[in-house]
């Protein structure tokens, strides 16, 4: 077990008296989140780094604001004390769509860059481990 996950472990306990948070916070699935925003964002940056050569604007600019939004999400998610359900819950949506996006922008140049296929799936395992998230979130309410 990384140590993100042994920490955010030891924080279910701490979560159960915080306000609005309910008591069974499914953990594990915000560790998965958590992971796959920061391998999305890092996916996202190389992939952005590589996209600067001619007709590949569009693709830079979505993998910076992929990048972007997984290390915000993923950020809000490793502060689990002060969340609001709410915009937790819209933050989430957000990163989902956004990965979705870069995602699609990336499989338009995979067959010709392996760094954007490589990054296409990075941004759907991230908007898939959001949507886990939101209904984790959901079904613990």
């Amino acid at each position: 077990m990384n140590m993100t996950a042994e920490m955010m472990k030891s924080m279910s306990m701490e979560l159960a008296g915080v306000e609005g948070m309910p008591a069974s916070m499914d953990m594990m699935a915000m560790q998965d989140c958590i992971e796959a925003c920061a391998a999305a964002e890092q996916a996202c940056t190389i992939c952005a780094d590589s996209s600067m050569g001619e007709g590949m604007a569009k693709c830079a600019s979505m993998c910076m604001n992929g990048a972007d939004m997984n290390n915000t999400t993923m950020r809000m998610m490793m502060r689990p004390m002060g969340v609001d359900m709410k915009s937790m819950a819209a933050v989430l949506e957000a990163c989902a769509a956004m990965s979705m996006a870069c995602a699609d922008e990336c499989m338009k140049h995979a067959g010709t860059s392996e760094t954007c296929r490589m990054c296409a799936q990075a941004c759907r395992a991230a908007a898939e481990a959001c949507e886990s998230m939101m209904m984790a979130m959901k079904s613990a309410s």
